[in-house]
């Protein structure tokens, strides 16, 4: 009997997508395609993939009102929000096909009497690229574009959530005219992605997720000798100074803690102020959160759409109740958002004083709208509380001194360190994290570099 996947949309319960597993068969004749596609791809010339490349972007940007609809359909963000993301795509994925020459180009060890000696980067075959339903683009963009401009194959599988967006990569692919079978999606459940990962004809596997998905992925391939790149998420804090511009840490903060419904790997979910500053901070960031509008995120008015599912909510209520009981203090009355409902993925937004790190909504990731915010002394105080995590994927600094946010950036134990930003990934920039926040790398030309081995050419010269 054939398995079925079915995307039920969190805005009221409605079957969005129901589409057929792939069977050993569909897989198999995937791996095919792939392999043969690949090999024609891997010998062209970098400016011809580039110019492949940025048709498959071109029509993937044509599509943008569809996409965005979908993507609130399927898990839920404002359609305010949602052409943004296509609007990300783009310009990460423009960037990476721009870095590529710079990337694959020739390394020229130097020169030696006799020989010509160069290092080369070569593509690995095919990639599998395991996509989360959060930000069901962005993070499928900064491996999928890359692995296609260096050479490989890819084959998508997302979030059993967000199934479309992986089903409109494919379309804009064939649309671009690039070879059948170099992008291909398939809908499988966590059995049949553990033994694609198993099998030999996949070279390197790019997974964005949870801490137990990244667990699940590297036991599928252990003792296969490939790559593994996992970017698993984060408990990212924000430090206010005391030199900060208040009024815009306030801004910066309350929409890195809540935009997404908090649904983001490098959204803020702690933040430390210096108590010189605490209460204005504390004060504004309450007055900033009653703004938001909670409702049906079809609608445009809408800033603050439900949680992905039910049990998510129920997750984030559980930190906040379990936080309260140990001695916090709750700051936004939930009855100030109607639409907030015990039983339902609609919750409101939520900052919690008085909080602590025997607390967990100050130390396990809650990915929902709530954030603690606690005051310190020192800069050493506040590094201490960031590095208290076992996530380490960024952290952000409000300051008016670059100094001191390098200074303290270097004291931290993170991917990303920003000032006076944060939740936004450059993709000039190494996207990366330590600690259970993952490991590898993604974006930046060091991104290529995961996705090709070096290949030496030692040639003598002989006269």
């Amino acid at each position: 009997m054939t398995e079925t996947l079915r995307t039920y949309s969190p805005i009221d319960g409605s079957l969005v997508v129901e589409r057929p597993l792939a069977s050993e068969v569909e897989i198999a004749a995937a791996l095919t395609r792939a392999r043969a596609a690949q090999r024609g791809w891997a010998s062209l010339d970098v400016a011809v993939r580039a110019a492949a490349a940025s048709r498959f972007v071109d029509e993937f940007v044509a599509m943008q009102a569809d996409v965005a609809r979908e993507i609130t359909r399927q898990m839920g963000r404002p359609i305010r929000y949602t052409p943004n993301e296509v609007g990300g795509f783009e310009e990460r994925a423009r960037y990476m096909i721009a870095a590529a020459p710079q990337a694959l180009a020739d390394l020229d060890v130097g020169p030696k009497p006799g020989f010509r000696r160069f290092i080369r980067r070569v593509p690995l075959g095919i990639v599998l690229v395991v996509a989360p339903w959060n930000y069901p683009l962005l993070t499928a963009v900064n491996a999928v574009v890359p692995a296609l401009m260096a050479g490989n194959a890819v084959l998508l599988k997302h979030s059993h959530q967000t199934p479309l967006c992986a089903e409109r990569m494919a379309e804009a692919i064939g649309r671009a005219g690039l070879p059948a079978g170099l992008l291909q999606f398939l809908h499988l459940g966590h059995d049949a992605t553990a033994a694609l990962i198993k099998s030999p004809e996949i070279d390197y596997v790019a997974f964005t997720g949870s801490v137990p998905g990244g667990d699940a992925v590297e036991h599928a391939a252990a003792g296969r000798f490939i790559g593994v790149g996992l970017e698993l998420g984060g408990k990212d804090p924000g430090y206010v100074r005391a030199d900060a511009n208040l009024d815009h840490a306030i801004e910066n903060l309350v929409d890195g803690a809540f935009f997404n419904s908090g649904q983001s790997c490098c959204g803020i979910e702690r933040i430390y102020v210096d108590e010189r500053v605490y209460d204005r901070f504390v004060e504004g960031a309450v007055e900033l959160t009653r703004k938001y509008v909670l409702g049906d995120p079809m609608k445009p008015e809408t800033t603050l759409g439900p949680l992905v599912r039910k049990s998510a909510a129920d997750h984030v209520r559980r930190q906040i109740a379990e936080a309260v009981a140990k001695g916090a203090r709750a700051l936004i009355d939930p009855r100030e958002f109607p639409a907030s409902r015990e039983g339902t993925p609609y919750l409101a937004p939520q900052i919690l004083v008085s909080v602590d790190h025997g607390m967990r909504v100050m130390t396990e990731e809650s990915f929902g709208p709530v954030v603690g915010i606690m005051k310190v002394r020192s800069d050493d105080e506040a590094v201490a509380l960031m590095n208290d995590s076992a996530y380490g994927l960024t952290a952000a600094i409000w300051t008016s001194d670059p100094e001191a946010a390098i200074s303290i950036g270097d004291r931290i134990a993170t991917g990303t360190c920003f000032m006076n930003r944060c939740d936004y990934l450059d993709p000039a920039l190494a996207w990366t994290g330590v600690k259970h926040s993952g490991r590898g790398v993604s974006l930046s030309v060091l991104g290529y570099q995961h996705l090709t081995r070096p290949k030496s050419f030692h040639l003598r010269i002989v006269t």
